[in-house]
């Protein structure tokens, strides 16, 4: 039990579950914004009072395409949200964190033995091995 309880209490699974709820009520908001917002006005566009009411009937099955439009709209909103306030942030934190060569290094490898020896170096330090300047 001590272990079940120690996995519990680790902070990525807290932090898992604090996104799982997150997202889901981000969800529910995006879901009554398209629903509530977006939809009346491409209905309004279109002539038709209630977008995601349009169906086509065979054989007396409904297929609800306005209502599969709506949930199409809702992701591809919250797929954008997600790729401009989660990853391209994310992506530049990661870039500007690499570390960027300096432009004037103070070494460089020996000719013969690959050592690393001070830039203005006339002979290896290991190999005795004359440098070029």
């Amino acid at each position: 039990m001590r272990g079940f309880k120690a996995f519990l209490l680790r902070g990525n699974v807290v932090d898992l579950a604090i996104a799982v709820v997150i997202a889901v009520a981000f969800t529910a908001v995006i879901t009554a914004f398209v629903k509530d917002l977006v939809t009346p006005l491409i209905a309004a566009i279109g002539g038709k009072p209630d977008f995601a009411g349009l169906y086509f009937t065979i054989n007396n099955s409904k297929f609800f395409y306005g209502d599969f439009f709506n949930v199409v709209i809702a992701f591809v909103i919250i797929a954008a949200v997600i790729y401009f306030l989660v990853v391209v942030p994310y992506q530049s934190l990661m870039e500007r964190s690499r570390k960027e060569p300096s432009a004037d290094p103070t070494t460089k490898k020996c000719t013969e033995c690959l050592s690393e020896i001070p830039k203005d170096a006339r002979r290896c330090a290991f190999c005795t091995s004359p440098q070029p300047i």
